[in-house]
């Protein structure tokens, strides 16, 4: 049975998202291929300005609130009053009922340092001791071969143009929204503030990254609440300490029927019958390549 569509994913023929630009290839041949935008978008918080971010711009008011979240700056149960973006001027202001403290904090930073780059890292781990991510939850690894499959046959901005990182809120076997941005951190915030907006429930989730499993990633997912984290690519040590110690499920290295897990190995329930999953990653990213390649050499000349 065919997966119902996502609630939110980039549209690769968004012109606001790509651009065409001409180029030679290793032969000298002339060539035409998409390549994606990234534009500046500065964020504050109430009055005050925070940080300006390199992104697609697809969601702006998403990744605005879901980089406040992930920064601590704005928590769960502040009532936000208004996200207010103007696309001439690429601002954002989020204004929140009641004032933080992070105000004060940014302003102290803004007169020491000239920068105004948002929280320190030892903000992040702030209340991460505290964080309690549902036992009760599962990952069964037909799920998971169902939602790589289905994950990597979307239609994406990696495909059109590369130089972009994708992340998927998923439950069960189905992806439920997609986030694609320059930096991957980007996407992850766009999710987190997507959840915010719409009052999403972490508890049963399961995030996908193509980014690597490094301490922020994980802070950051237990920050948002879900208890499982996967992605294609590799660990750093102490993205896998903090999953440990926060009872995070850490999936990595997950192509095709093979996957290593690290941190959290009791949620997973190992239902799939291996003879069954295809062994799609080589022939997967060759065909990523071919159509890639095809696209890149749309309109060449000579």
């Amino acid at each position: 049975m065919e997966a119902p569509p996502l609630l939110v994913q980039p549209d690769p023929s968004d012109p606001r998202l790509t651009r065409r630009v001409s180029g030679v290839d290793h032969t000298g041949a002339l060539v035409e291929a998409s390549v994606t935008v990234e534009r500046p978008l500065t964020l504050y918080l109430n009055g005050q300005e925070v940080v300006t971010m390199m992104t697609i711009l697809d969601l702006p008011e998403d990744l605005a609130l879901g980089y406040l979240l992930n920064q601590n700056m704005l928590k769960r149960g502040d009532r936000v009053t208004g996200v207010e973006y103007d696309d001439d001027l690429g601002v954002v202001v989020v204004r929140t009922e009641a004032r933080t403290d992070f105000e004060t904090k940014l302003r102290k930073k803004t007169l020491t340092s000239g920068c105004a780059q948002g929280t320190a890292f030892g903000d992040l781990l702030e209340d991460f001791e505290s964080a309690r991510l549902p036992a009760e939850a599962e990952v069964r690894t037909s799920w998971l071969y169902r939602l790589l499959h289905r994950i990597n046959t979307l239609p994406t901005l990696y495909l059109e143009a590369g130089a972009i990182h994708g992340c998927a809120l998923c439950e069960r076997d189905r992806p439920l929204v997609y986030m694609e941005d320059v930096g991957r951190h980007n996407a992850v915030d766009k999710i987190a503030g997507w959840m915010f907006r719409h009052d999403t429930a972490p508890g049963d989730k399961i995030f996908y990254t193509t980014g690597r499993l490094t301490s922020e990633m994980v802070i950051k997912t237990v920050r948002m609440g879900i208890p499982v984290l996967v992605s294609r690519s590799g660990f750093t040590a102490w993205g896998v300490e903090l999953a440990r110690q926060a009872g995070l499920t850490l999936i990595g290295r997950c192509k095709g029927r093979r996957f290593l897990a690290l941190a959290g190995q009791d949620r997973i329930v190992f239902d799939a019958d291996l003879r069954y999953v295809e062994e799609e990653s080589a022939k997967h990213w060759r065909k990523n390549s071919r159509e890639a390649e095809a696209a890149g050499s749309d309109g060449a000349a000579g």
